[in-house]
């Protein structure tokens, strides 16, 4: 039944990474009503990996042609600065408070909350008159992707949602729904590989081979959802907005608080 629960959870990690309904949150609910409880939850964090290997993937050919223009376009150049600047604020506060926030806002009361409180803020950047002026991934203003990382910061507590606080925030800078999708997409990158990489180093000592079993399977289950949702995100927000995202996160929200005062 583990690798069951490991296969559901990294189906829905998957699924849910890209989309600003927050995954972390949608696995700690899930993981609570499953009965699924993993060594210094570890497993939500280290099982987002997978999903970031699908955006390698479907963006491979655009992070060569950025890779191989860096010596001679300053567009490639700023970009690549983009990107590391705004994965800073989330690998100083990370680093930090990540063991704090790990203990006492990883929790299924703060998750609901949090879902409901997005979905309503959703509802009113959705319906926000907005005329955006930044078009394109490549030409965000290094100012702008600073402030979008600290943004990114707020998905810190679980429910928040990493996708939604850096698209919302980067529309709210004048960015088009597409191009803020995009670029949380590449600041992803970073940031879920430093958390890996920290969550690893800090709790290998204290996992088992079954713990390894239980990753490897959520890792693969991740990667193969989040391989789907990244090859259609982009055209479904671009086409509907966030209203179907907004309606979902309360909705999850409200069910997570029937069931926490129904089975507790």
């Amino acid at each position: 039944m583990d690798y069951l629960k490991a296969l559901i959870l990294g189906t829905v990690e998957g699924f849910t990474e890209f989309l600003p309904v927050s995954s972390t949150g949608h696995l700690l609910l899930l993981g609570h009503f499953l009965g699924f409880e993993s060594k210094g939850k570890t497993f939500e964090v280290l099982i987002q990996l997978g999903a970031i290997l699908a955006i390698l993937l479907v963006y491979a050919g655009k992070l060569i042609a950025i890779a191989r223009a860096l010596p001679t376009s300053q567009q490639a150049r700023r970009f690549v600065i983009n990107v590391l600047v705004a994965f800073l604020p989330a690998m100083v506060i990370g680093g930090l408070f990540g063991s704090y926030i790990k203990g006492v806002l990883f929790n299924p009361v703060i998750v609901c909350t949090s879902l409901i409180v997005g979905g309503l803020i959703l509802i009113l950047v959705d319906d926000m008159p907005m005329t955006p002026h930044i078009h394109d991934v490549m030409d965000l203003p290094t100012p702008t992707a600073l402030k979008i990382g600290f943004a990114q910061c707020l998905a810190m507590i679980p429910g928040v949602s990493r996708s939604g606080a850096t698209i919302v925030s980067s529309m709210l800078m004048g960015c088009d729904k597409r191009t803020g999708a995009e670029f949380s997409f590449f600041l992803a990158i970073p940031t879920m590989c430093g958390a890996f990489a920290y969550d690893l180093l800090k709790n290998y000592k204290i996992l088992e081979m079954k713990d390894f079993e239980l990753i490897a399977v959520g890792f693969a289950a991740a990667f193969v959802s989040g391989l789907i949702v990244v090859r259609g995100f982009l055209g479904f927000v671009s086409k509907h907005g966030f209203l179907p995202f907004a309606w979902w996160r309360i909705i999850v929200g409200l069910a997570g608080v029937a069931g926490l005062i129904v089975f507790g």
